[in-house]
């Protein structure tokens, strides 16, 4: 008699820099504006609860490599000093997603993007090829192509208060289930680690 084999218990994971509530708060007011749009409707917008800025996404991560993964993501903030950041401008991936970008301390946040993601692969986790890290905050998404242009023409002059990074945080995305038309992921903060100290 055969046995099933028991499932891997996974959790969906990304490591992330999130921006605070009053960088949050320029933003919406900044892209409320935009919703008026034509071509607004076919859009699916990101809720501001959920924006960050995404340093590596490790998708499902069996929960026996989470001890190692902790560690040595621990590990790569203490590396990294904090610095400063702010929301700055837009753009868009070809006509399918629609973005905010940073400013700031560019070369720092990539080299926690780095460091993240050689966390991930020491501890185990199965990582694509690293690619050069264009630090972005996602606003929507479309499935098909849109001209995103008049969007990133109006995000073009956007320049939010600039603000520290001081922390790493591992984050849960826990994918809609109810399919309902429009349902958002949900995010979770699973840990968190200061820069530098």
């Amino acid at each position: 008699m055969s046995r099933s084999k028991d499932p891997v218990a996974t959790q969906r994971l990304f490591a992330a820099v999130l921006p605070p509530a009053s960088a949050v708060e320029e933003l919406r007011t900044a892209v409320a504006p935009l919703h008026g749009l034509p071509g607004a409707r076919s859009l699916r917008w990101t809720g501001a609860e959920g924006w960050h800025f995404t340093l590596a996404f490790f998708g499902e991560v069996d929960e026996a490599l989470l001890p190692e993964l902790y560690g040595r993501l621990e590990r790569a903030a203490h590396r990294s000093e904090p610095f400063p950041l702010r929301v700055h401008g837009g753009g868009r991936f070809d006509g399918r997603v629609l973005w905010a970008g940073a400013a700031g301390g560019l070369d720092a946040l990539r080299l926690l993007a780095e460091h993240a993601h050689a966390a991930a692969r020491r501890a185990g986790v199965p990582m694509e090829e690293h690619r050069r890290y264009a630090p972005h905050l996602t606003l929507a998404r479309s499935r098909t192509d849109v001209d995103l242009h008049p969007f990133t023409g109006m995000l073009a002059g956007f320049e939010g208060a600039a603000w520290e990074a001081d922390s790493l945080s591992l984050v849960r995305s826990n994918l809609p289930v109810s399919g309902v038309p429009g349902e958002q992921p949900r995010y979770e903060v699973v840990r968190a680690w200061p820069l530098g100290r």
